[in-house]
């Protein structure tokens, strides 16, 4: 298999080339168009007194400009498809050199309540979210994010089957991202399915034939006057003018209507496009297979009825054409007619717009972890083993360091035990609680995980690593560490979880911090609770020699040549080689 750099290097070239061809079509299909209605204008003039050809010359000039115009549309539109894909090339190759943090960080996922998203670096500047996120729509994003702090440890391996096949599928990844990207959205989702809910219909039953049959006597009405069956033209005028007080009698609520549907136009347009692209996949998996499954409907594809809408959509705003709104509503009645298009399709399927909008969301989101596997084919996807480790991993190592920099450790352990790692300041305790931590998010997600080995008993995560005050709250730096340590001991009353613990009761002085963490440490094992706490209080230590289920384990510093040394590698015991001092001293504070 091509490494993922190069095939980004590889569909970079061809879709750079593509745009470039596409580019030079566009221009000639302009050409084409302007020479068409030179000629035209041309016929017409040398024709002006034989009005049988005029009329033949002006309607021929109209198909063939009409026919251009639409294969110009269809080149701009693959010309900014093919821009997309060139554009997400190009993303994949900076990302991979390091280049990420230009993009959204995800801060309005964060939520210091939640059992572990504001500890870990899961959102913010050079957060995993911004490292994995390649949606495209804003409901992408959210699902995304959503995905990431479920904390759910039901279904892994179906969802681990579904980020595989994704993984594989990178050509329908990109397509459907580059597709995605194009959505103008200017109301959000929910909006327009608040909207759709909540419409109430205006235009009676009837409304349904009343346009065809004014439409039908309209044309014999003209056919008449041509073939002189009627001699007085001005009846025509008096029609279109009751054509215009029909519409005219709905005018304002159509006017409603029009403004709510012109919102919305370009989003059908391109949902469409993307319940396309799903419905015509081949899924294997059972969450992807579910997925599809969910957007089928008895008698038409929800890609055809998104499409369906969108054209009604688009007739109904080409009333701001004043010829068009004239003659349409006067002879055709073509506001009340694509007025009732619309409200029918709403009455039809309102209901069902959420479901298919999650499933692009859905999508748009499971692509992300797809592409993410897909970018890291040295990482393991984690082997579901429930027989009381809770993760035994080879070489475990934290996802957003490079790899040429990146040091791994093994661990092992057991449910219900707990570790207590103390070392050396900048040693790497905090970046190993965040390895842990993220190993057990990504397990839990479906994601392969950073180790060259990993088994793991699903388990849910909660943690305590990071505490602020709050001046708005009243509350200080000590009460918000004990809120956030209640919160965790009430969580684990209920259902199990993984503690991680970094320094806590860092508020209180050394002897009731010593104490404090002591005793809280004693009251989690004593549940029977699995975790890991890193601190520098080596006294904490000693309860490895009151109760089994807790080990130390240490990052270890030296001093070489004047210099600190650190090997960033877990070890067992209990570190012996702090660097305070050391490091005072080296910068001449003290």
């Amino acid at each position: 298999m091509n490494s993922p750099s190069t095939y980004y290097k590889k569909y970079l070239e061809i879709y750079t080339e593509s745009v470039k061809k596409l580019t030079n079509k566009i221009t000639l299909f302009s050409i084409y168009r302007l020479a068409v209605f030179t000629l035209t204008f041309f016929g017409v003039y040398i024709t002006f007194y034989k009005w049988q050809f005029a009329v033949i010359i002006v309607l021929t000039g109209m198909v063939v400009f009409g026919f251009l115009l639409s294969k110009y549309t269809d080149l701009k539109t693959q010309k900014a498809l093919n821009k997309a894909l060139v554009q997400i090339n190009e993303d994949e190759i900076e990302i991979a050199s390091g280049h990420f943090y230009n993009r959204n960080e995800g801060l309005q996922f964060q939520d210091g309540n939640h059992f572990y998203s504001l500890d870990i670096d899961l959102f913010g500047r050079g957060s995993f979210f911004q490292f994995i996120n390649r949606t495209s729509i804003k409901e992408g994003a959210q699902e995304l994010a959503r995905v990431l702090k479920a904390n759910n440890i039901n279904d892994i391996v179906s969802r681990q089957e579904a980020i595989k096949e994704l993984s594989d599928k990178i050509n329908w990844r990109q397509q459907f991202s580059a597709t995605a990207s194009l959505v103008e959205v200017e109301t959000p989702a929910p909006k327009i399915i608040s909207w759709l809910k909540n419409h109430k219909t205006f235009l009676p039953k009837y409304m349904r034939l009343l346009p065809l049959v004014f439409t039908i006597i309209s044309i014999i009405l003209l056919m008449l006057i041509v073939l002189k069956f009627i001699t007085n033209p001005g009846i025509i005028g008096y029609w279109l003018l009751i054509g215009l007080i029909i519409t005219g009698s709905y005018l304002k609520k159509i006017n409603i209507l029009a403004s709510n549907t012109d919102k919305v136009r370009g989003t059908f347009r391109q949902y469409a496009l993307l319940l396309n692209l799903i419905e015509k996949e081949s899924f294997s998996s059972e969450l992807l297979k579910e997925k599809q499954l969910q957007i089928q409907s008895i008698d038409k594809k929800a890609s055809a009825i998104f499409k369906a809408f969108s054209k009604s959509l688009d007739a109904l705003d080409n009333r701001n054409n004043l010829i068009g709104a004239i003659f349409g509503n006067g002879y055709f009645l073509s506001d009340i007619k694509n007025s009732f298009e619309i409200e029918q399709w709403i009455q039809l399927h309102a209901n069902k717009v959420a479901d298919w909008f999650e499933v692009v969301s859905f999508f748009d989101a499971y692509n992300s972890l797809g592409n993410y596997a897909y970018n890291h084919p040295d990482f393991v996807f984690p082997e579901i083993d429930l027989k009381g480790l809770v993760i035994k991993a080879e070489e475990l190592g934290h996802p957003l360091l490079k790899k040429e920099k990146r040091v791994t450790s093994d661990l092992v352990i057991q449910k219900e035990q707990f570790f207590i790692v103390t070392g050396a300041n900048m040693a790497g305790k905090s970046t190993f609680l965040r390895t842990v931590s993220l190993h057990i998010v990504m397990a839990n997600t479906g994601l392969p995980v950073c180790a060259k080995s990993s088994k793991y008993a699903p388990v849910k995560l909660i943690t305590s690593m990071r505490t602020s005050d709050s001046l708005t709250d009243d509350s200080s730096y000590f009460f918000s560490e004990l809120t956030r340590l209640k919160y965790i001991v009430d969580a684990i009353k209920k259902e199990p979880y993984f503690i991680i613990l970094d320094e806590i009761l860092k508020g209180t002085n050394s002897t009731d911090k010593a104490i404090g963490s002591r005793k809280f440490v004693e009251k989690l094992v004593a549940s029977n609770a699995t975790g890991i706490i890193a601190t520098h209080d080596l006294s904490l230590c000693e309860i490895e020699n009151e109760l089994s289920d807790v080990k130390n384990y240490y990052f270890d510093a030296e001093i070489l040549n004047d210099e600190l040394h650190f090997d960033y590698t877990l070890k067992q015991g209990i570190c012996k080689n702090m660097n305070a001092s050391f490091l005072l001293k080296k910068m001449n504070i003290v």
